[in-house]
């Protein structure tokens, strides 16, 4: 929040930096408990805030007001609120006391779970990973307040309570805020194993509670990278290769000096960068004049049709089978999390029996090519870091969703150890796994130019949305190709499916989780189908092109997802079964009990079965990602030809609903990101060149296309899992399930755009 705002976001400032600086030197969770201290820009410990330190996650302030360190970046997808709200529950806090900042950057104390000795946010954890951490965290700071007020009215601490935020002795009549408590906190040790509540006597998990972001977003109070100031700054707009693989041969920048406003003029290895006092526009037009002679003789010059047609020659090969696949990123980030190595990168379903054989033996085969574009994934705020170097010591303000990959980057640009460059995660205005790059690519522009331009200056890089759409880190090209079977009975029998794309963990700290040649993210959600399908073989081709690519909302499962549930309609109607039906037939009882569960509400609730409208259709698709377990029922029609979505049913079982809500909202964003996917967009390349350039050609869901959704959520006891992704998957399957009863095409390449339909 910007001074004087009430809303609960922090604001950027000093006293917010020395408090994240000190935390830093924080101890581990339940190590002790600590007076607050502001810090010197030499690290010197200063005069005394009074604020409490319970543990690297829960602060208490003399006001009472309880400051909860988010290790996990807020860009819109609720962990701010959903984090604070597990504090909140075990602290037994005021929920309009709590207000939540940005942790510093430390993966010592700070780390992901799921992605081993490294801080960031992605793969749908937030939430998840810090579940039982930030339980711990706040029943620790409970215990340690009612341990206070136990020793300051010489009473048992048996007989206190705490409720919103008021702690209590009934039998006397006492009562204290936690403010007032603190003093006598400091000097208490907290408790080893503090209990944890009972789900049953839960009374902020699983409410409706309100977003602590969302007064700041309303009002414009809430601070984002590109409202950072720092004393001096100056904007930065850079020119890129039109061609990825290009480098700068030689560049003029006469033209771009005249512009008023360009005080300077850089190259880095990223390309030539324009520097301007009076903010974006003049460094946008000084970069507008450069004249700049490119390098291409490396430069990646295919176009996508190029690219697809040499997948599909590649159809007709074997790949590497996906069984007993299983990464490892130790070699690059240390010991893992065993977890997390046996949940993501074992396949649940290995390649099993002679699936060749199985077809052979079929009634009837189905399946066929199905073809998946580039996706860029235009988050609405265009990315930008701010970056100031001073001598032994590198300042970083940005949407930083993996702060130890930008640390360690930064650190190498700028000849620093990782310890002295410092992150201040910025909100962020969606990022869809964009701002999660290997090689942290817009940090490393932001640091190149500042130390190009040798430190005299802060710089804040900003990107237009040009140059985001063309700037490569797309979901990259896939082609599947599917053959699967059915016996006389409808059982099937086999199921052989190749894939081939590319891998973008190749050649990066990541690249420890491709393991004898496989790349698990580009088979995942086809190596785990939950059906029980006796003969079973999935392989892959990895490819080398020289476009960037990345992880985009769902990952793997966004294309997947889309070949296995058409494919498992296409059974239904051979076998002449209903699909929900055919699908609850795989799926066995006990072992994927959960996605029966999601299948069957949502048939449900959406009035499977039931009559339609004239010229409209239903169609269903499930699917499992990120430990969660989604199910969708989209009704269609065909309008001038086109694909017109009216309604969507979602069924989702997460575990735990911290915030039904929130959970909600990701669900009906999954699903609004998901259907403009596979309705409209496309990256496609000429020659290399990206013909997009901006929202008019390459087109996010629009409002009056975006259907109507009903979420409903699966009460469950279990922990909780992802919601930011899962949404995503079902929904193009759902889609074309429903266009193909309605006009008996299957729509095996995507965008549905593509796919001229006659009128209905």
């Amino acid at each position: 929040m910007r001074p004087g705002s009430h809303a609960n976001i922090p604001p950027v400032s000093s006293v917010t930096a020395s408090r994240r600086q000190f935390l830093q030197g924080a101890g581990a969770l339940g190590a002790g408990l600590i007076i607050g201290f502001n810090v010197g820009a030499d690290g010197e410990l200063l005069a005394a805030t009074g604020d409490l330190v319970a543990n690297p996650f829960v602060i208490i302030s003399p006001d009472s007001t309880v400051t909860v360190l988010a290790k996990h970046i807020e860009f819109g997808q609720g962990s701010y609120t959903g984090l604070a709200t597990i504090v909140a529950e075990e602290l037994d806090a005021d929920w309009a006391q709590v207000k939540v900042e940005a942790a510093p950057s430390d993966a010592t104390k700070y780390n992901n779970f799921e992605f081993g000795p490294v801080q960031g946010t992605g793969g749908s954890t937030a939430i998840a990973n810090s579940w039982d951490q930030l339980r711990i965290a706040g029943a620790t700071a409970r215990a340690l307040l009612i341990a206070a007020a136990a020793k300051n009215w010489n009473v048992p601490a048996s007989e206190i309570t705490i409720d919103k935020g008021q702690v209590t002795h009934i039998k006397s009549s006492k009562s204290a805020s936690f403010g007032s408590l603190i003093a006598t906190a400091a000097k208490l040790t907290p408790p080893a194993n503090a209990p944890l509540k009972d789900p049953k006597d839960f009374k902020l998990i699983g409410t409706k509670i309100p977003r602590v972001d969302g007064r700041a977003k309303l009002d414009g109070s809430a601070i984002f990278t590109i409202d950072v100031k720092r004393d001096g700054m100056l904007t930065a707009v850079l020119a890129r290769s039109p061609l990825f693989g290009g480098t700068v041969k030689s560049f003029d920048a006469t033209e771009a000096k005249k512009v008023k406003g360009v005080v300077g003029v850089v190259q880095t290895p990223q390309g030539v960068a324009v520097l301007s006092n009076t903010g974006f526009w003049a460094a946008k037009m000084g970069r507008d004049a450069l004249t700049i002679e490119w390098d291409n003789s490396k430069a990646e010059k295919r176009g996508s049709d190029d690219i697809i047609a040499e997948y599909k020659a590649l159809l007709s090969k074997p790949g590497t089978p996906v069984s007993e696949n299983r990464g490892d990123i130790e070699g690059a980030f240390g010991p893992t999390v065993e977890a997390f190595l046996d949940d993501k990168n074992k396949p649940k379903t290995e390649n099993k029996g002679n699936a060749d054989a199985a077809l052979g033996a079929s009634v009837k085969v189905v399946g066929g090519v199905f073809e998946f574009p580039y996706l860029a994934h235009a988050p609405m705020e265009p990315l930008d870091c701010v970056v100031e170097l001073t001598p032994g010591k590198c300042e970083i303000w940005a949407g930083s969703q993996i702060q130890t990959v930008d640390q360690i980057t930064a650190a190498a640009i700028a000849g620093l150890k990782p310890e002295q460059v410092f992150i201040h995660t910025q909100l962020a205005g969606g990022s869809f796994g964009r701002r999660a790059t290997p090689n942290a690519d817009v940090t490393a522009e932001a640091v190149s130019i500042a130390k190009a331009y040798g430190g005299k200056a802060p710089i804040k890089l900003i990107w237009t949305r040009e140059d985001d759409i063309q700037g490569g880190r797309y979901r990259p090209i896939f082609v599947h190709e599917v053959k699967a079977g059915i016996d006389k009975d409808g059982k099937i029998i086999g199921w052989k499916q190749r894939i081939v794309g590319q891998s973008f963990l190749k050649g990066t700290p990541f690249e420890g989780l491709i393991k004898n040649g496989v790349d698990t993210t580009s088979v995942e959600g086809a190596n785990n189908l939950p059906y029980d399908i006796p003969n079973f073989y999935v392989d892959l081709h990895t490819t080398d092109v020289g476009v960037p690519t990345l992880w985009w909302r769902a990952v793997g499962s966004t294309h997947t997802a889309y070949s296995a549930e058409t494919v498992m309609d296409e059974l239904a109607e051979a076998a002449g079964v209903d699909p929900v039906e055919f699908r609850l037939k795989f799926l066995d009882k006990t072992k994927h009990s959960r996605q029966r569960g999601v299948l069957e509400l949502v048939a449900a609730k959406s009035g499977w079965g039931s009559p339609l409208p004239e010229g409209v259709a239903r169609g269903v698709a499930v699917h499992e990602s990120f430990k969660s377990h989604v199910a969708q029922v989209a009704e269609v029609r065909i309008v001038d030809g086109r694909v017109k979505v009216d309604r969507v049913v979602c069924a989702v079982d997460c575990g735990v609903a911290v915030n039904p809500d929130i959970i909600t909202a990701q669900m009906e964003g999954g699903i609004g990101f998901a259907v403009g996917a596979v309705l409209f967009d496309a990256v496609t390349l000429k020659d290399g060149m990206v013909e997009q350039s901006n929202f008019n050609d390459y087109i996010p869901l629009r409002i009056g296309d975006m259907p109507k959704v009903e979420v409903h959520i699966v009460k469950s006891g279990e922990k909780p899992t992802g919601v930011g992704e899962p949404g995503v998957p079902p929904t193009g399957p759902a889609i074309a399930n429903a266009v193909y009863k309605l006009t008996g095409k299957r729509v095996r390449s995507l965008p549905f755009s593509l796919t001229e339909f006659g009128k209905v």
